[in-house]
């Protein structure tokens, strides 16, 4: 599984409908187990983005279309980083010589 870090910002309409937000955050878990992926990881935060989440999905096709399936409900705005784990990150840097 591939680890993808999710930064999230409520669009008008979600703000406006915030108290809704943890019935959509719901929905968001079970649309994603049924991809094939999982939350690993959900926060609230204060500064640039308003949520973040951190996802397990089989592969980036299957987050794309989750991310867009996510923002096409209008409530929020996806960016989304791929993370590689430390083990990854060392062997990478190992690479270079």
């Amino acid at each position: 599984m591939t680890t993808y870090i999710v930064l999230i910002n409520w669009t008008e309409l979600g703000a406006k409908n915030v108290r809704e937000s943890p019935k959509r955050l719901d929905a968001a878990k079970k649309l994603l187990g049924e991809m094939g992926g999982s939350f690993k990881a959900f926060y609230l935060t204060m500064g640039e983005c308003d949520m973040v989440a951190i996802v397990e999905a089989p592969d980036d096709a299957v987050l794309a279309r989750f991310a867009l399936l996510l923002s096409s409900g209008g409530n929020v705005k996806t960016r989304t980083m791929k993370a590689f784990p430390e083990f990854a990150y060392r062997e990478i840097i190992s690479s270079l010589g």
